[in-house]
């Protein structure tokens, strides 16, 4: 299976199975492929500001790309992507199909075999990447993202939203690998860090207009 062929479509109830919807009037000024936590978080600001993120994409005529999940901060940006009037593009592995996590809502509900073909297909549709407050996989798919841009697959830029401190102890350890020698500063500022989340996604769209086309094909 080729990178940008999915497996299949889910798509809302109303619509035929496997059938895309009606394209929208205009395509998406910008797509950004947010990762973030399948779970809420303890603390009712982590879903303000994913609610933030995806109103912000939206009401600016983005596309969110994300894991197609319905639960925690990945519902949520979801939801509030077209609660604002944008599109959301949904990447969930068949397993998680299955246990019933997919958000059939989206605009479009790829669903393919493999995580890797699932952040393969992310990174294909995305011009610039945003970590929020997540779990492992968020963590996962930030460091590969991050990763494939060091080796030069790709010159998207990638951010973090450190809001309420969440990656301080992560940037921490950061600053203690480079001091080690095992990363130098130059890798650190490949990622933009930032606290408020339209200020952050404003930056990283801007900087994503003048970056070349990614080599997707060689991940």
């Amino acid at each position: 299976m080729t990178l940008g062929q999915a497996r299949g479509w889910f798509l809302p109830s109303e619509q035929p199975m496997n059938q895309p919807l009606s394209p929208p009037a205009a395509p998406p000024a910008f797509s950004v492929c947010v990762y973030c936590g399948s779970k809420p978080g303890n603390q009712p600001e982590f879903a303000q500001i994913a609610v933030q993120v995806g109103t912000w994409i939206g009401a600016h005529g983005g596309q969110l790309v994300y894991g197609g999940g319905r639960n925690g901060l990945m519902g949520l940006v979801a939801e509030a992507t077209m609660a604002a009037g944008g599109t959301v593009v949904g990447i969930i592995p068949t397993a998680l199909v299955e246990k019933e996590w997919a958000h059939h809502g989206c605009t479009e509900l790829h669903v393919v075999d493999t995580m890797h073909e699932r952040k393969r297909l992310m990174a294909d549709k995305a011009d610039a990447f945003l970590a929020l407050p997540g779990g492992i996989g968020t963590f996962e798919e930030l460091f590969e993202v991050w990763t494939w841009r060091q080796l030069g697959y790709h010159d998207k830029p990638v951010g973090i939203l450190n809001s309420l401190g969440y990656y301080d102890s992560l940037m921490a350890f950061i600053g203690q690998v480079v001091a080690q020698g095992f990363m130098a500063d130059w890798q650190t500022e490949l990622v933009t860090l930032g606290t408020e989340p339209e200020a952050l996604l404003q930056s990283l769209v801007q900087k994503a207009g003048f970056s070349p086309r990614a080599k997707v094909e060689l991940i």
